[in-house]
């Protein structure tokens, strides 16, 4: 599918060059109009709706965590009022408890002392022992009564506190749906308005969104005929909310160190994902979904680069970009084509091997159309982490232009994909 674009997108960059010097239609910049009418609000008021509704919303969501780890925890914090007067209701009740058991036990002690005088006198002592542990007795009864209602009136008043905050999370949680609902009309409302008429066609509807990178790591700076390079594209998530379909796009191309032969059918690109480890075509990396990505979240594709053995001397580019396409069908993506350059030995490293052409007055000239596009002055990306450059591999001048034409070939190839993938999702296709 990315080849069938990339064809039409090289026949667009030979015929219309200035269509390249614009961006790509998958990351057109425009925006639909205000409307005219004074009882709709316009779009830039929706998207203010959207964003207070956001913030109602978060507020209200950690009101609730807030008031539900309070009545898990703080509640139970024995610093806490109620909390306390019971720990030192429930001591007290355990006292007087104890002070009653020890107090029943003396009554009984008494008892059998009494029990075991046999004189008059001793039974006289013994008696009055026992009177004694008795009103002792009687006494520690009424203390453990009286800690005993103390106990269940401070255990009340700690669960009215439990109860209230109950209530207070049941309200702050009809609060936060009903900022939920608040929120989810806003975003209706703000896409219905960004949407137009039924039937539209979405061109136009996607927008830049830099801060979704895609990073090349791990390429050499020179690969080499017969052997397989593997590397690493991290698409990372930096546009702040989730995005629900991510599709990466990596693509090797290459030219001799004359400029004239294109090297593409010796350079053989494939990828592979931790949750899809099978190697597969690049060609079917822009067509691809990653799944979704949550904010600041990253995901490593794998990329495995096999030069063939027969390769000529050259350069080479990998370039790569990302976008992304909403639930909601809202897409977007990285606004340019990062080229990460590489150098192409051919097998033995011998880089004095160029390659020649069998008869060069057959081969095009260094500015003119190439089977990947035609020139063009469209500025590429080059990565700051490229580790080589087309310019620093000692390439002649033609190479460059040829090369630049190819990458803005790609970038409206890669804005195509995106394009065509938001239209059928509108559609149901």
């Amino acid at each position: 599918m990315i080849r069938r674009v990339l064809a039409t997108a090289v026949a667009a960059a030979v015929t219309a060059p200035v269509v390249l010097l614009s961006s790509a239609p998958a990351f057109a910049d425009e925006k639909p109009a205000a409307q005219t009418q004074k009882a709709k609000p316009t779009i830039e008021e929706l998207k203010q709706a959207v964003e207070r509704a956001q913030k109602e919303y978060d507020a209200a969501v950690i009101a609730v965590n807030d008031a539900v780890k309070f009545l898990e925890e703080g509640l139970e914090e024995e610093t806490y009022p109620t909390k306390a007067a019971l720990i030192e209701a429930e001591k007290a009740a355990e006292d007087a408890a104890k002070v009653k058991a020890e107090a029943d036990q003396a009554v009984v002690d008494a008892q059998a002392e009494l029990d075991a005088a046999t004189t008059d006198e001793e039974k006289a002592a013994a008696q009055t022992a026992l009177d004694e542990a008795e009103t002792a007795a009687a006494e520690a009864a009424e203390a453990k009564t009286a800690a005993d209602t103390a106990h269940t009136e401070a255990q009340t008043a700690h669960d009215d506190e439990r109860v209230a905050q109950a209530r207070k999370i049941d309200l702050l949680q009809k609060a936060r749906d009903e900022a939920k609902t608040k929120l989810k009309d806003a975003e209706k409302a703000l896409a219905e308005a960004e949407e137009g008429e039924e039937g539209e066609e979405p061109d136009g509807e996607c927008v830049p969104a830099p801060e979704l990178t895609a990073v090349v790591s791990g390429l050499p700076d020179k690969v080499v005929g017969g052997t397989t390079e593997t590397f690493t594209l991290r698409v990372t998530n930096g546009t702040g909310g989730t995005l629900d379909e991510v599709y990466p796009f990596a693509s090797a191309h290459g030219f001799d160190t004359k400029g004239y032969k294109e090297l593409d059918s010796y350079l053989d690109l494939e990828w592979s994902t931790a949750a899809n480890p099978k190697w597969r075509d690049a060609d079917l990396l822009g067509g691809t979904s990653i799944g979704s990505l949550k904010a600041n979240a990253s995901v490593d594709v794998k990329l495995r680069l096999k030069v063939d053995a027969d390769v000529l001397a050259g350069q080479g580019s990998v370039y790569v970009t990302a976008d992304y396409l909403n639930d909601d069908g809202s897409c977007g993506g990285y606004p340019d084509l990062d080229d990460y350059g590489f150098e192409i030995l051919p097998k033995g490293g011998n880089a004095d091997d160029q390659g020649k052409p069998e008869d060069p007055k057959d081969e095009p000239a260094p500015n003119s159309p190439t089977g990947q596009g035609g020139t063009s002055t469209t500025p590429v990306n080059t990565s700051s982490t490229t580790t080589g450059s087309l310019a620093q591999t000692g390439s002649n001048d033609a190479l460059p232009k040829i090369a630049l034409a190819g990458g803005a070939a790609l970038v409206l190839g890669a804005g195509a994909v995106v394009v065509t993938r938001r239209r059928n999702k509108s559609t149901g296709a």
